[in-house]
């Protein structure tokens, strides 16, 4: 009997939904990201999605919020860096990112997280990087950068990128640093209660934010059903069903595999792009994407 962990059993294929259910709900979220430009403005489409979720997550959360009271307050700092990186800074640069990139461009620049963490451990966090790491973060950079020039390396001269596409350099960029820093300092807390401190402080420090975007910058919402749609979608599926899956699916396979599911984000992307949006992914998405895998492939092989 095979003791892999997505075996054809009903436990391996729960494994492997858990596994897929992350990268489909979050090139969803990018497909409707982009169906909101126009409908909720990128920053104040963050603050609602984290409002929202925390407001859904209250019950579940409260009593292990009051219990660990005293622990959350020792990593208040901690937390609010956490909260910044992530719900408030990662989220908001993916939605401003949206309003002029593709879904497919967004979710390929994303999968190059690999050369971000790299980058960042090594400088921030005298992380020590091996020849493989250094190897496959240049694929993974050879293909964003393809991605980014549209396949027409005679952009890289004039630096002329979409500006959606540096939100996105900048939104991963985050992730990394809020990666490291959770890897490195995780309070010792349970799931539910740091996500749910995350959230609080992600949605505090995006108020002003939203008071600039409503107030001074004059944009507004334009509430109608499909705007109701977009915000149940995003406080839902991508915030905590996938969250948890994703929790679920590390438990069930471990650390290394799920990182492989996360490539299939622009895959699922693409093919949500041509079915809703009608935009067909062009060649050089495939070019980039190979390359990405090809990095992510060779930076964890043992």
């Amino acid at each position: 009997m095979s003791s892999s962990p997505i075996a054809g059993s009903r436990a391996g294929w729960l494994t492997l939904f858990l596994l897929a259910f992350p990268p489909l709900s979050w090139a969803g979220n990018a497909i409707v990201g982009h169906l909101a430009a126009g409908a909720v403005p990128p920053i104040t489409l963050n603050f609602l999605r984290w409002l929202l979720a925390g407001l859904l997550l209250t019950p579940l959360a409260w009593n292990g919020v009051r219990e660990h009271a005293a622990a959350l307050r020792r990593h208040a700092g901690l937390i609010l860096a956490l909260g910044v990186l992530s719900i408030a800074s990662y989220n908001a640069l993916q939605y401003l990112a949206l309003t002029t990139s593709t879904p497919i461009n967004v979710t390929l620049i994303g999968a190059s997280m690999p050369l971000f963490l790299l980058a960042v451990g090594v400088t921030f966090f005298r992380e020590p990087a091996t020849r493989s790491h250094i190897a496959g973060a240049l694929l993974c950079l050879v293909g964003v950068t393809f991605v980014l020039v549209r396949g027409e390396l005679g952009r890289l001269a004039q630096l002329d990128f979409v500006p959606g596409d540096l939100f996105m350099l900048a939104a991963t960029l985050a992730w990394s640093g809020y990666t490291w820093l959770l890897r490195k300092q995780r309070p010792a807390l349970p799931l539910i209660v740091l996500l749910y401190a995350q959230i609080v402080a992600g949605v505090v420090v995006s108020v002003p934010f939203v008071a600039w975007e409503l107030g001074i910058d004059g944009q507004a919402i334009v509430w109608s059903t499909k705007t109701v749609g977009i915000l149940a979608y995003v406080a839902t599926v991508p915030s905590l069903l996938a969250y948890f899956a994703w929790d679920r699916a590390v438990a069930r396979a471990g650390a290394q595999l799920p990182v492989f599911f996360v490539t299939l984000t622009p895959a699922f992307a693409a093919i949500l792009s041509t079915l809703l949006l009608g935009e067909w992914p062009n060649w050089y998405h495939g070019v980039g994407l190979a390359a990405i895998v090809a990095g992510i492939w060779v930076a964890q092989r043992r």
